[in-house]
């Protein structure tokens, strides 16, 4: 592909600009599997009924429940978006990524010193358990169950512009329900060792990155986040189906799943606000991705996305450049709020000054710059 194709991408598909020479190339050469797609997520949560109510309200459905253990799904055919299990305490434990089958993990196992062993009879399957530099439980999974598809949303028929009007003599009244989820789309992790963690994804589950950000004033120290997509070739994927962030300690930051429409999307906003839940920031769209998004807080706390119309690339597209900025995080919709940006008053955010405080301390990449950097992001 020509240099001037590549730049058109970046100035029309999704970044104002693209590397300068000597940058991070995005891509790894010889990578030991490439992942197909996100499998699922998994949680710890005390309250396995609460959190079972919440799923329902969000649009997911159950397709396990025992004593110690929720499995919950989207209505298009695959595996489960999310796994909770009973704990003591609520957090999160990890994503699991869908190789293309089970030589894939053989290989995975080899090159990481791991075993392939089995999962359970409601998941099916084999999964191999590895740990990236940042420690982050990491699991790769294949031949699991593809549970059958359920009832989706139902289509809107729209009157566009002055020349279509295929809605006459009807109504349009999307009622107030669940936006029914159709999938899992990706999942947003922090690491303090951020090119560390990015290069191992790149390197043993072979995802490329769609878009580059940098703290602003600090390009040449490298980026500090990116929107990595599965490698499927001509096959298009999702702009991301992982994104990474450095910050001050290792956390979960936000999950995100698809609805149908805007409609939908809207319209379970509202079922959840009547129900009481905690909304976060939303509706608007997004800048990298390009989605519509609104999001909101489970009772633990934990920030997921309702998303819809994500951008797909192909494995063509080289990464896009840009500046990290609350102003940036959005085309249209309100300003990011400070309960997204991790800067309200509570529990999450006093844990993430006091990691601010320790980190700097500590042997990782997140260092007095960085600090700068990040704080800069946040009054942007």
């Amino acid at each position: 592909m020509s240099s001037d194709v590549l730049d058109d991408s970046h100035r029309d598909l999704h970044s104002e600009q693209g590397a300068l020479p000597g940058e991070h190339v995005g891509r790894a050469s010889d990578p030991v599997i490439k992942v197909h797609d996100i499998a699922w997520l998994e949680f710890e949560k005390p309250d396995l009924a609460a959190a079972e109510v919440f799923a329902h309200a969000f649009g997911f459905s159950t397709v396990h429940r025992s004593a110690g253990e929720l499995v919950l799904r989207g209505t298009l055919a695959g595996p489960p978006c999310v796994i909770v299990r009973k704990g003591v305490r609520s957090r999160f434990l990890g994503p699991a990524f869908r190789a293309a089958d089970a030589h894939d993990l053989l290989r995975l196992s080899s090159a990481t010193g791991t075993n392939v062993r089995a999962l359970p009879e409601h998941l099916g399957g084999v999964v191999v358990d590895v740990r990236e530099p940042a420690g982050a439980l990491v699991r790769v999974v294949a031949d699991v169950i593809d549970h059958p598809e359920l009832p989706s949303q139902p289509a809107h028929t729209y009157n566009f512009g002055a020349a279509e009007h295929p809605r006459i003599n009807a109504t349009q009244r999307p009622p107030r329900e669940p936006a029914r989820v159709e999938r899992l789309g990706h999942v947003v992790l922090q690491t303090d060792r951020y090119r560390a963690s990015l290069d191992w994804y790149l390197k043993h589950l072979g995802m490329i990155v769609s878009d580059f950000l940098f703290f602003p004033g600090q390009r040449e120290r490298g980026p500090a986040m990116s929107f990595i997509r599965c490698d499927r070739g001509d096959t298009p994927a999702d702009h991301h189906t992982l994104a990474m962030t450095l910050g001050p300690r290792n956390r979960y930051v936000h999950s995100a799943y698809q609805v149908a429409d805007l409609d939908a999307l809207a319209a379970g906003g509202e079922h959840l606000k009547e129900l009481g839940y905690q909304h976060s920031w939303g509706i608007g769209r997004h800048i990298q991705g390009s989605q519509i998004f609104d999001y909101w807080r489970d009772p633990d706390g934990f920030l997921v996305e309702h998303f819809s119309d994500g951008d797909l690339f192909d494995a063509s597209l080289e990464p896009g450049w840009a500046p990290m900025t609350a102003s940036g995080l959005n085309q249209w919709g309100p300003p990011a709020t400070p309960d997204f940006l991790g800067i309200a008053p509570g529990k999450e955010p006093a844990r993430e000054a006091l990691a601010m405080a320790s980190s700097l301390r500590s042997d990782n990449e997140f260092d007095l710059h960085r600090l700068l950097g990040l704080l800069k992001v946040a009054r942007s």
